[in-house]
């Protein structure tokens, strides 16, 4: 999520309540799994957006599983390990 600002080893903090919407970005489980990525919602379907061009946007196919788990509100960085 480089792209977005959250860097491998940043603490994100997630609001459960929150509804997910164009733009945000979002903890979602697709098939058992977590990941984080941007909601993209356009004309009733969606996919998730990569922030790091490494990565692959999800758009879910027939048959997955895929539930919006949160909306990511802030990232903490961490300096030291």
């Amino acid at each position: 999520m480089k792209e977005y600002g959250i860097d491998e080893g940043d603490l994100i903090i997630v609001d459960r309540a929150l509804e997910a919407r164009h733009g945000c970005i979002v903890v979602a489980i697709l098939n058992n799994e977590f990941t984080v990525k941007a909601l993209h919602q356009v004309n009733g379907t969606f996919r998730l957006k990569a922030g790091n061009r490494t990565y692959s946007d999800i758009v879910p196919k027939e048959g997955q599983s895929l539930e919006v788990w949160g909306v990511v509100t802030a990232c903490v960085k961490r300096f030291a390990k």
